[in-house]
């Protein structure tokens, strides 16, 4: 170590040429707000020099653009990009996005300890950063049957690895409130470590007891008053806009220059072919500075502040000694990455050729008994019947209740109120459970749309107007080892593979974002009014968030915390 020391201080100093520097550009100063004219040196993996002349061995001109520091995306599901960690890589990096903060929840409840390795394995083949959080809530709750069982003695093993930053969101925040033993035990375990939250519409003396167990950042607030007693209770936000959960709009009243410091970016849950079109961290950026927040604020929250939110202290700012995660902008508002750098490398289909692959894990997991049309019937019970309702751009939903149609013995659909069947299917293979009810809000008006991306234990969820249609969606589902599937009439119109786990693709990412295109055309065609479809179906079973939901054991009661009857 002593002569890199040597060789960092030797080029930082100008003493040696440094191996590369930008030339001829400004670098967006994060502590003063400035744009400042100066060289970039750059010695291996470090920035070596700014705020002066450089010569190096390999000189970029970079005159009339930006430089800022690499954007963090402080919580997501690399699963729900649909594509494997290398395809995730190969994606979002080029959009500047050089450090990456998953949580393998989704794989791990689909294959346990199994899915973590996996996510481990890659972290350390691709280009860009990927930092693990250990999965806290495998399952989720006891309201549903997942396919794997993590307790305390199951994470412990991967804690010392290079790769993981801590415990991942705390989503079971009633357990944590009633200090269940299971959550009371992780929580012990990582107490003093990082512990990301996940506690949404949580306030008052609830939120500081769960605060009090010593978890710190949660990407869960909806509005900004919501986030306000959080900041000021010793969160640290992380604002998220997803594919679904579009929180950007209501919390841009908090991305201030005061409070960006208390502030990072996340997006929990994005596909290929919103980031084809719209674009990753750089999308929020724009669109937060387009609607008037200050570029200090938010290019802070997309790096430094959120570095410093999960204790990676080498990187967020665009000076000596620190990492050389950097982005040649075109301009500061409308942030589009133009050269990328991940640990002074240039990022290149060069570089992404220099990884290793690792084998793909989990393909056979989908083991769900075959359905018939005859599984989706709904009894006729008196009084209302629950209905799920949902809110687009929102994974919270609201527990609205109707007296429904019959028709016989039969609960049936009402259209004329865009009140349809929704089914979850137990697909690990462990006890062939099925539930179903209805749900409102799709705009469906024929059909039906599968997938075995069910939040949290990615069981199989169906939404549909026709009993065989969904026996057939369902079905399709196996035999291609998992995806989305559109059926209309009796034919399937529309499908995506997604064999590792039921959750991602082994296609390149391009492949992925096409196929969405015509998936969303399918869906689309069946009538539904909703922006993304597929991922709102996924949420469907997720009994953390309010405030009725659907598991294959019923219908979920979450305020209660509890299945209805």
């Amino acid at each position: 170590m002593t002569a890199r020391l040597e060789t960092l201080i030797d080029q930082g100093t100008g003493r040696e040429p440094a191996d590369l520097v930008l030339k001829g550009g400004k670098f967006f100063d994060l502590v003063t707000g400035e744009l400042v004219a100066s060289d970039i040196a750059i010695s291996g993996d470090r920035i070596v020099g700014t705020c002066g002349t450089y010569s190096g061995k390999t000189e970029i001109d970079i005159t009339g653009k930006i430089v800022v520091p690499g954007f963090i995306d402080t919580h997501l599901h690399i699963e729900s990009s649909l594509v494997t960690p290398h395809e995730f890589d190969r994606c979002v990096l080029p959009y500047g996005v050089t450090t990456a903060i998953c949580d393998p929840h989704e794989i791990a409840n689909v294959l346990g300890s199994e899915g973590i390795r996996f996510f481990l394995d890659s972290s350390l083949e691709t280009i860009m950063d990927i930092r693990v959080q250990l999965s806290s809530c495998v399952p989720a709750t006891h309201l549903e049957t997942a396919g794997a069982d993590l307790p305390i003695e199951k994470l412990l093993p991967f804690r010392d690895h290079p790769k993981v930053i801590g415990l991942a969101e705390f989503m079971n925040f009633p357990g944590v409130i009633h200090k269940d033993p299971i959550c009371l035990a992780k929580l012990d375990a990582f107490y003093g470590d990082h512990i990301d939250g996940h506690a949404p519409l949580l306030r008052g003396l609830d939120l500081n007891g769960y605060l009090s167990a010593g978890i710190r950042t949660e990407h869960e607030c909806t509005t900004a008053e919501e986030a306000l007693e959080k900041i000021r209770k010793g969160m640290h936000i992380l604002v998220r806009e997803g594919s679904v959960s579009k929180d950007l709009d209501a919390l841009m009243p908090i991305i201030t220059e005061r409070l960006s410091p208390f502030l990072a970016l996340c997006t929990d849950d994005r596909n290929p072919l919103d980031i084809a079109e719209q674009g990753h961290l750089d999308y929020m950026i724009r669109t937060a500075i387009e609607n008037g927040v200050e570029p200090l604020a938010i290019y802070r929250a997309a790096s430094i502040s959120a570095a410093r939110a999960f204790g990676l202290r080498d990187r967020g700012l665009v000076a000596p000694g620190w990492r050389a995660d950097l982005i040649v902008l075109d301009s500061l508002e409308n942030c589009k990455a133009e050269i990328v750098f991940s640990a002074g490398r240039k990022v290149t289909d060069d570089l992404f050729a220099t990884r290793k692959l690792v084998a793909p894990v989990g393909l056979d997991s989908v083991r769900a008994r075959p359905v018939e049309a005859a599984h989706f019937g709904v009894p006729v019970t008196e009084g209302e019947t629950p209905v799920i309702g949902v809110m687009p751009g929102k994974i919270i939903t609201q527990h609205r209740r109707y007296k429904l149609p019959s028709s016989g013995n039969q609960t049936v659909v009402d259209l004329s109120r865009d009140i349809i069947k929704v089914a979850v299917i137990e697909r690990h293979g462990k006890n062939g459970n099925h539930a179903n009810g209805f749900v409102q809000g799709f705009g469906l008006k024929k059909g039906a749309i599968a997938s075995t991306v069910g939040h949290d234990s990615h069981n199989i969820c169906v939404v549909g107007v026709d009993e065989d249609d969904m026996a057939l969606a369902a079905n399709r589902l196996g035999e291609i080892h998992g995806g989305f599937v559109v059926v209309e009439d009796g034919r399937v119109t529309g499908e995506i593979p997604l064999p590792l786990a039921g959750l991602m693709s082994l296609e390149p990412y391009e492949v992925v974002r096409d196929t969405l295109h015509h998936l969303r055309k399918a869906a689309y065609t069946l009538g539904t009014t909703l922006e993304e479809p597929f991922l709102q179906v996924a949420f469907l079973p997720l009994p953390v968030i309010p405030h009725l939901k659907i598991s294959d054991k019923g219908m979920v009661d979450v305020d209660r915390f509890a299945l209805i009857g």
